[in-house]
């Protein structure tokens, strides 16, 4: 074997420090660091999460946890998820939430669910989708020009790195808001803020000339349709 073969082998088996020094951690393991305020270098692209599969709003949420780890602002608005009958008023989520730096939450919707003839006033839900579509606006204006660190502890109305509106392609989906509603926040996007947007069992095609991520989550199984209900801690 000659020495040039020799030290290829090497080469594949046992990677230099240089060779580590140029990746993007440098050769060491990731360890939790504290969080401090801090600013995306690649934020800017237009997320669709949308399927009848569970996992939409939790993959949402995953991110805005990692984001929120590197000190950069998040903020998630929810359409719909006012409570209902099915489930305790209490949601691990915004506790989660509540307890970590950098990310915040809201809700536009009414308790009960539009269209199941549950006893809530289907206007009242399309009234609060359209609240909840107007507060986007806003929280899209406040974000308009940041482009640095914000104050974990930074109201939302001072602008945010990352948008979740949970579940508005879903109020798309029943009729509570239109297509162009969506195109426009969509439009209205500062070019440097993360939008993400879930919810709905149908394909959202209006999104897909203008949004850079779209994600199906298919069910091939779900507990719920034995008959098990939502479980606190999975679904709640």
């Amino acid at each position: 074997m000659t020495d040039d073969a020799t030290d290829d082998t090497m080469t594949d088996e046992a990677p230099t420090d240089d060779q580590h020094a140029k990746t993007p951690g440098k050769g060491h393991s990731p360890v939790a660091r504290e969080i401090e305020p801090s600013a995306p270098e690649a934020f800017g692209l237009v997320q669709a999460w949308w399927g009848d599969g569970k996992g939409k709003t939790t993959a949402a949420m995953g991110m805005g946890f990692r984001a929120a780890g590197h000190g950069y602002r998040v903020h998630m608005l929810q359409f719909m998820k006012g409570g209902a009958a099915s489930v305790e008023d209490v949601r691990g989520e915004y506790n989660a939430i509540e307890a970590f730096p950098g990310f915040s939450y809201e809700n536009s919707g009414n308790y009960g669910w539009h269209g199941f003839l549950d006893g809530s006033d289907d206007d009242e839900h399309q009234a609060r989708a359209l609240g909840g579509l107007e507060r986007a606006r806003e929280l899209l204006t406040a974000s308009e020009g940041v482009d640095g660190p914000l104050a974990l502890d930074a109201p939302p109305e001072e602008g945010v790195h990352m948008l979740i509106l949970d579940e508005v392609l879903y109020a798309v989906s029943v009729g509570l808001l239109a297509e162009e509603d969506v195109l426009d926040l969509v439009d209205a996007k500062p070019s440097d803020l993360e939008l993400v947007l879930t919810g709905s069992h149908e394909k959202p095609a209006y999104l897909y000339d203008v949004a850079d991520l779209v994600t199906q989550v298919k069910k091939e199984k779900h507990p719920m349709d034995a008959g098990q209900r939502a479980r606190k801690g999975t679904e709640f």
